[in-house]
């Protein structure tokens, strides 16, 4: 039998998954698409950031239960958008709050925040 791709995970399982990869994660980035392809031109922006000061980090792929993703990390941040970069479990903000971290010159010092 044949599943209809894309079904995605229900409210609870991405609550969980978010919980557990912001624990486990230093820095994590929840975006659409993947780091090698992202689906949108905030991810985009967003990864570009990141990868100027750091080499290691967690990225999620929202884009299968993007509904379910919004409703877990506004939980967490009172944000709606995607993408949202969070440093040890703490919400830093979009591509916009990065850039103007980095314009600040204090992105690198954010990400490498111990």
């Amino acid at each position: 039998m044949d599943f209809p791709p894309n079904q995605g995970l229900d409210q609870d399982e991405v609550t969980e998954e978010v919980e557990q990869v912001l624990e486990e994660n230093e820095i994590v980035l929840f975006m659409k698409g993947t780091a090698l392809m992202p689906q949108c031109g905030y991810s985009r922006k967003a990864l570009g950031l990141i990868d100027h000061h750091r080499d290691e980090y967690e990225t999620v792929d929202v884009l299968e239960s993007l509904d379910e993703y919004r409703t877990a990390l506004n939980e967490h941040s009172g944000w709606e958008t995607i993408p949202q970069t969070y440093v040890d479990g703490e919400f830093v903000g979009g591509s916009d709050i990065l850039e103007e971290l980095d314009e600040r010159d204090e992105l690198g010092e954010t990400l490498n925040a111990e």
